[in-house]
């Protein structure tokens, strides 16, 4: 028997038919429900856009509940749910208003062609600096780099805490995922983003259609940064199994010089001649210190002066010369 061939050449540009409410022949079995915690701030904004996230979910027989108290938002299905997948997409609703997307971006995901992604980005790098360079990037200067994103991807992007949240179609929230995960791993958004209009620009021509597209885009090389090197290197010391010798003791260093021996009278008159030897010492580098300033300096020779007196006419000849050529020079490019 012949095998069937089922490959697909382009999946993404499959059209799909639209789930309708006569497809549904039974009602659910089982309720199922999905519930997610929103922070304090966007309470005020749920209270005033909650009627309406009911209103929409309705349609499809979800039931949408909001606990101020607790501070959750919850949705289930009920026995007039016509759609088996809207529960998965009314969770994606209210994780994305959660997030801090506004209800007229959040409730597209209701549409067939339009999915989510929430990147989570706060563990991909460990310093909290570098963590805010690497996703101000992302951003850019003025909101630029991530306007770039969302036309080239055809996505609704923000940027917010240690997530990054995307709305828009299949293949753009690949492209946004891309993208996020480079820059966090060092790599400017940039490259991603030219690659991306090279790609668009090649789509256009049906000649390149079927062709290898790596000669035409950006590749990117990594450089390796030479770190500080620190100023007292450790040297390890050969590894040796016995253990280091034992240190004297006090008592054996006075025992080998012989003052142990001596008496409590004659180790205090050592003591006394030595201090008297340190402090002459002392004084006499002190006299030394204090007569240097008297001490006259070693004059040169007539001959030497007369020398030294004639390389500073010539230095001085040599100097207006200089000046009076760069005068003649400016005069000239005046004229010119």
């Amino acid at each position: 028997m012949d095998k069937i061939d089922n490959r697909v050449d382009d999946a993404w540009a499959m059209t799909i038919d639209p789930f309708k409410k006569e497809d549904m022949k039974h009602p659910l079995l089982v309720e199922s429900s999905f519930a997610t915690l929103f922070p304090k701030y966007r309470e005020k904004y749920l209270r005033e856009f909650w009627p309406m996230i009911q209103k929409s979910l309705e349609e499809y027989g979800i039931v949408a509940k909001l606990d101020v108290i607790e501070g959750s938002m919850t949705v289930m299905t009920t026995r007039k749910t016509w759609d088996p997948y809207i529960i998965l997409k009314a969770r994606d609703i209210i994780k994305l208003i959660a997030r801090g997307l506004p209800y007229e971006q959040a409730i597209r995901v209701l549409q067939d062609d339009v999915g989510c992604d929430i990147i989570k980005i706060g563990s991909m790098v460990r310093k909290k600096d570098k963590f805010l360079k690497r996703r101000q990037r992302i951003v850019g200067p003025k909101g630029a780099t991530l306007k770039a994103i969302e036309l080239l991807s055809s996505c609704f992007v923000l940027v917010q805490g240690n997530t990054v949240a995307a709305l828009g179609p299949y293949k753009g929230l690949q492209h946004v995922r891309k993208i996020v995960e480079d820059t966090m791993k060092n790599i400017h958004p940039i490259y991603n983003i030219k690659a991306l209009m090279i790609k668009k620009e090649l789509a256009k021509d049906p000649k390149l259609k079927n062709e290898n597209w790596e000669r035409f885009l950006p590749k990117y090389v990594s450089k390796s940064v030479q770190h500080k090197q620190p100023k007292k290197k450790r040297v390890k010391k050969d590894y040796t199994p016995f253990p280091p010798p034992q240190q004297e003791r006090k008592v054996d260093k006075l025992m080998a010089s012989g003052e142990y021996f001596l008496t409590e009278t004659d180790r205090k008159k050592k003591m006394l001649a030595e201090k008297l030897e340190k402090k002459v010492g002392a004084e006499v580098k002190r006299q030394e210190r204090r007569n240097k300033p008297f001490i006259p300096p070693v004059e040169k020779s007539y001959r030497a002066n007369q020398q030294d007196e004639q390389d500073n006419q010539l230095k001085k000849k040599q100097i207006k010369v200089t000046q009076k050529f760069k005068k003649i020079k400016s005069k000239e490019k005046k004229q010119d």
